[in-house]
């Protein structure tokens, strides 16, 4: 395997988040409703009392559900629906932690959004003249998006922020890229 292959195997497994929990749980439902079903088919073959029904009494069951009120077969099927359309959803949903992969020669870099979001609200500030506390950044999955509220009676020069949040995120080289989005508050705020 080579080193190449081996970091961007490392880079997926720690930006992604497993499926095992749904499917493990999946599987162990699956596993106990055969083993019930299985108990109850060896419990009528040696003729025991059933733990619940006995599969005959299933079967009849099966065959009687046209009786029941169409309400009651409706939510019933709404109810399988729901079940099997969230498995398909958590099947194929991305599951991407947030964090991104920053460029690297020899070894695999892992930064949590956050961390980026800080660093990004730092230069903000910076360039802004103001307080850290007044500046406000979310990394979303493809978006930086920078609130700034300036303090009150001094201007902000926003070809300034935004070039300095485009050179931070540029500097930086993350993986999935981010673009910027800057808005700078119409009030300001009394204070540094």
């Amino acid at each position: 395997m080579s080193t190449d292959h081996l970091l961007r195997r490392v880079a997926r497994r720690e930006t992604h988040s497993s499926k095992a929990v749904p499917a493990v749980v999946t599987a162990v439902l699956v596993i106990l409703a055969c083993a019930y079903a299985g108990t109850e088919v060896v419990l009528a073959m040696l003729g025991m009392r059933p733990l619940l029904a006995a599969p005959g009494d299933m079967g009849a069951a099966l065959v009687a559900v046209s009786t029941v009120a169409a309400a009651w077969l409706i939510v019933g099927g709404v109810v399988v629906a729901l079940i099997g359309v969230l498995l398909v959803v958590v099947a194929l949903r991305a599951s991407r932690r947030p964090r991104r992969t920053l460029h690297s020669d020899r070894t695999v870099v892992v930064v949590d959004d956050r961390v980026i979001a800080s660093a990004l609200a730092r230069r903000a500030a910076d360039a802004a003249g103001v307080d850290p506390d007044a500046t406000l950044v979310t990394v979303g999955r493809r978006t930086a998006e920078v609130r700034l509220t300036p303090t009150s009676g001094l201007p902000v020069d926003r070809e300034a922020v935004v070039t300095a949040v485009d050179d931070e995120i540029a500097r930086s080289d993350a993986r999935p890229p981010l673009r910027s989005r800057t808005t700078i508050e119409r009030t300001g705020k009394v204070g540094a």
